[in-house]
């Protein structure tokens, strides 16, 4: 598929900012400011970047614990998420929902879930409702390899299947679900390869690398609009945090943990723009600039908002 500069461009700064949100909101957690724990999503903002790349504002994703770079890549404020992040007043859930649950109806981001494969049955039935209403809008369903083993997964992609729904689910395999390995709880080589058994194509690509992303996503979204339903694509990543900002990490080696590092998804994908001459060395620290620079002002932003007030404590409580 050919991408214009325009295109590309937004792709790498995407994914420059998804890091560098990453980073500062570990030095915020750092400094005792965040509320709760947080799950990093450094080294897999290929995905999230390659698959929001290859959908239309009007459509819809959910998003994960692990969900900052996939709500940053579908548009997400990165100001109202820090502001989330820091249990102010002006955040995404009022500073109620906190890390894992940043949601954004307008800008199609129908949630991340704290709950493990928790948002697999909210896209899917979201697909239902394009489907019900005849709007030509597609979900993209972010989910992990933990995740791949819950039961709601089995159900969601079956009914997806047999009514053609609009969705494609998107497994990023990192290979750990909190401390166990993959290969420990994944019979089959691919977790893509169990998409026979709900009657979908199934792709496994390499996580890593934005493009390939993008033009499997964009593949199966074309078919999804196309209404002839679903796909289950899983992209290898690695993360290189622990599962969450207190994770000891002792179930990985750190030579494991080296060799993916090797495989930067962003140094991948800047070498490729660089070769192409889309990008030289002058417009790619432009570009980090003015990443950073919105993530500055964002926590400028976060830290300046007020608290929530007492009188707040039990309104927008629905559990």
């Amino acid at each position: 598929m050919s991408l214009d500069t325009k295109k590309l461009l937004w792709m790498y700064k995407t994914m420059v900012t998804i890091r560098g949100f990453e980073e500062k909101a570990f030095d915020l957690f750092k400094r005792g400011l965040v509320r709760g724990s947080i799950h990093f999503y450094i080294g897999e903002e290929a995905i999230a970047t390659g698959s929001c790349g290859a959908i239309e504002p009007g459509d819809a994703i959910t998003a994960t614990h692990r969900g900052h770079g996939q709500c940053i890549a579908k548009g997400a404020k990165v100001n109202l998420m820090l502001a989330e992040l820091l249990g102010k007043a002006t955040g995404y859930c009022k500073g109620k929902g906190g890390s894992m649950h940043i949601a954004d109806v307008d800008a199609g981001i129908l949630g991340a879930n704290g709950i493990v494969g928790g948002g697999i049955p909210l896209a899917t039935g979201a697909a239902l409702a394009f489907k019900l209403r005849k709007e030509p809008k597609v979900c993209l369903c972010f989910f992990g390899d933990g995740a791949s083993n819950q039961g709601g997964l089995l159900e969601s992609a079956n009914l997806a299947s047999i009514w053609k729904l609009p969705v494609v689910y998107i497994c990023e395999n990192n290979y750990y679900g909190m401390s166990m390995c993959v290969l420990d709880s994944v019979a089959c080589p691919n977790i893509a390869d169990r998409a026979v058994a709900f009657g979908m194509p199934g792709v496994v690509v390499d996580g890593n690398d934005v493009l390939a992303v993008h033009e499997a996503v964009s593949a199966a979204v074309a078919r999804a609009r196309a209404g002839e339903g679903p796909t289950l694509i899983e992209g290898k990543t690695y993360r290189w945090m622990g599962h969450y900002s207190g994770d000891a990490e002792i179930y990985r080696t750190k030579g494991e943990k080296e060799e993916w590092m090797k495989k930067d998804p962003i140094a991948r994908f800047e070498k490729i723009l660089l070769e192409r001459k889309i990008l030289n060395s002058a417009k790619a620290q432009a570009l980090r600039q003015e990443a950073e620079k919105a993530l500055e002002e964002a926590e400028r932003f976060a830290m300046e908002s007020p608290e929530p007030s007492l009188d707040t404590l039990l309104t927008d409580i629905y559990a």
